[in-house]
This record gives C-alpha cells, sequence and structure tokens, in this order.
C-alpha cells in the first residue's frame, strides 16, 4: 500500500470514549480562556456567563432542560449494537463498544424519550457525543425511527437534537443506511402532518447533517456550533484556500440559507413549545406553574 495512507503518528491524541460532554469538577476554563464556577455553569444551563459559550452537554441535560420537571419515559432504552463485519480496527468493535458503554454508562449515541414540554407529550431524540463521538450507526437509526414511529402512533410532536461527527465506520454500510431510514420515516412523519423540528448542535457534521439534521419543518441550531458535512478542515485542504472566519459554524450556516434560527440554551424550552404551536396553527402556550 502506497506510504499515503499510511499514518505515522495518529493526528488525534485524545481517545473519542475519553471525551465527556458534561465539564467535571470545581472550575471550567472555556476556549477564550474564561474561568467558570461549575455550579455556576449548571444553573445557567452549561453556558459561560462570562462569554456566552455553549458547552457540550448530553442527552439526560437536555431532558432537564425540555421536560417539565424532568419527568420522561425512555423508549426503546435497551437497545444496542451488534458486529455484523467482525470490524476491528486499532482494536475490535465489540471492544470499542464495550469500553464506551461502561465509560459513559449509555447504551449507544442517542436516547429517546416522551414527556410533557410547556404541559404538552413532546418526544425527544437526543444524541450523546460522548458515546464514539456520536456516531450514527444501526442502533441509532432504529431509535430514531421508532421515535417517529411512537410520534405518528400518538400524535405527538418530534424534536431531534444532533451532536455528531457523522457515520459510524465500524458499521460501513450499515451505518450509511441509517441515512436513507430515517429521512423515509421522516417523510412518514411529514405526511401525518406532525411537527419535526431539528436541533444542531456541536458539531453537527458527516450522515447526520446529510439526513435528519437539516430535514427539519424548522432548522435550528445552538449558537457557534460547527454544522459541516465535511470539516473546516477537508475543506480547507481539498480546496487549497483559505477559509472566511467562522466558516461552518451556525451563524454562517444562518446566513447562506441553512437555518432557520439559532437559539440560546437559555431559551430553547420556550423558542420549540413556540414553533411547535405555530406549526399547528395553535394558541400559543407558555410555561406551566409548578407547585
Amino acid at each position: 500500500m502506497s506510504s499515503w495512507f499510511k499514518r505515522k503518528d495518529k493526528g488525534i491524541q485524545t481517545a473519542t470514549e475519553d471525551k465527556k460532554d458534561v465539564p467535571k469538577g470545581l472550575w471550567y476554563k472555556t476556549p477564550s480562556g474564561k474561568i467558570v464556577d461549575t455550579e455556576e455553569l449548571k444553573e445557567n444551563f452549561y453556558v459561560s456567563p462570562e462569554d456566552g459559550y455553549h458547552v457540550r452537554i448530553g442527552s439526560n441535560e437536555y431532558f432537564e432542560i425540555l421536560f417539565d420537571e424532568n419527568k420522561y419515559k425512555e423508549l426503546d432504552a435497551k437497545i444496542t449494537a451488534k458486529d455484523p463485519l467482525k470490524f476491528s480496527d486499532t482494536k475490535k468493535y465489540t471492544d470499542r463498544l464495550k469500553e464506551a458503554q461502561e465509560k459513559t454508562k449509555l447504551k449507544d449515541a442517542i436516547r429517546t424519550a416522551v414527556g410533557k414540554s410547556y404541559g404538552k407529550d413532546l418526544v425527544i431524540a437526543a444524541m450523546d457525543f460522548a458515546f464514539i463521538g456520536g456516531s450514527m450507526g444501526s442502533v441509532v437509526g432504529e431509535k430514531i425511527s421508532r421515535a417517529i414511529t411512537y410520534s405518528i402512533k400518538n400524535k405527538i410532536p418530534f424534536l431531534l437534537i444532533s451532536k455528531s461527527g457523522g457515520a459510524r465506520m465500524q458499521e460501513a454500510s450499515y451505518s450509511l443506511m441509517q441515512m436513507v431510514k430515517t429521512s423515509a420515516k421522516l417523510a412518514q412523519l411529514a405526511e401525518a402532518g406532525i411537527p419535526y423540528i431539528s436541533l444542531c448542535t456541536d458539531p453537527t457534521t458527516g450522515g447526520t447533517t446529510a439526513s435528519y439534521a437539516m430535514l427539519g419543518d424548522v432548522n435550528f441550531a445552538e449558537p457557534n456550533a460547527l454544522i459541516a458535512f465535511a470539516g473546516p478542515r477537508v475543506v480547507k485542504d481539498t480546496t487549497g484556500k483559505d477559509l472566511p472566519e467562522g466558516f461552518q459554524r451556525s451563524e454562517f450556516v444562518l446566513e447562506h440559507g441553512f437555518l432557520d434560527k439559532i437559539i440560546e440554551r437559555k431559551n430553547l424550552k420556550k423558542q420549540i413549545n413556540l414553533y411547535i404551536d405555530l406549526i399547528q396553527n395553535l394558541p400559543i402556550r407558555t410555561e406551566p406553574k409548578t407547585e
């Protein structure tokens, strides 16, 4: 094989499984160098009060933000991935899955649930980047499909929160088939006249962007999220051109017509429910008062 394809050193030193979505410890340092108390960060929806930086969070935190009183029923919680290709790279895929499950306490890179949001039923599918880079494999596609089926059967709006490095290479074409499968299910959801809100968070790339992340009745994003098919480094290497500032970030993508709106995390619950009401031509709801 040509030396072109041989990599002497690993480009990315941190194993994907070691990257955690939620900050640990007493203090958190944002990319701009601001130091924030982690408790204060949590109370502020994991957004730095110093510079507005949106820290990467997982399904657990999104469910807490969006479901009333954090009450919900998880759907298809026990589905796990198989290894039909007996795939092995630097380690066996089965070992990689086991390690990711032990480290993250998750079964795969997405969780789906149904609960009340602003007093009304909502089905949410939320991806977890901590699990093998939020990669989309058969389990992700199957859980999204089943969640959509649940939405259709019960006539409940559907919200999908994307956070993914793209297709899971260890599942090869099985992974790519999920793009078709989820897109077909979303077409059924549209035919049933049930709202679908897509929320892109940092990062939304590869096969997720090329399928369900861009198919919402409305496509939203959090501020400064990377939203792309191929990432900026690949685009730069391929074109040989310097990229404009903020290339492929939410604000750039919005300006070029691929997004409908950027929503700060503290406003997510209100805005998502507002658009669900608008799409269905229903009276606008407000947050129900808790006892």
